[in-house]
């Protein structure tokens, strides 16, 4: 089965909200077969055994559900997504790259010294659909 992991979040004057490619990626599951959720994180990034055809795009409409990934699991399911270090950005009027966010602590904010203008994302919410 494959499961879409959507975000949504207050993007402030950046766009192209992306993990990196060395992302450690951390989500709690459910077992398939008896429906026991482990309360711990498990985490994985793409030097782990990672199926070719999950897909990984960039957050850009602010405000409203998008899907970031696919993920093919089996066996399981992802019931929750913690959005930890580190991902990128670029500010949407000038390009700059932000390329440190930490989301642990469900945002981040900072400056755009080529804009003049606070940066930031906030209001993070995942949610996971079953993607065909």
């Amino acid at each position: 089965m494959k499961l879409g992991l959507y975000l949504k979040a207050d993007l402030e004057n950046v766009t192209d909200l992306i993990p990196t490619d060395d992302y450690e990626w951390h989500f709690k599951i459910e077992c398939g077969s008896c429906h026991e959720v482990d309360e711990n994180w498990i985490s994985f990034n793409r030097q782990v055994k990672f199926d070719t055809s999950s897909k990984v795009t960039s957050y850009n409409t602010s405000g409203k559900f998008e899907k970031i990934a696919v993920f093919d699991v089996r066996g399981l399911e992802l019931v929750d997504f913690s959005p930890r270090d580190v991902w990128l950005a670029k500010g949407s009027e000038t390009g700059t790259t932000f390329d440190d966010i930490d989301l642990l602590e469900g945002e981040w904010a900072d400056y755009d010294e080529k804009a003049g203008e606070p940066v930031g994302i906030a209001n993070i919410e995942v949610q996971f659909k079953k993607e065909k």
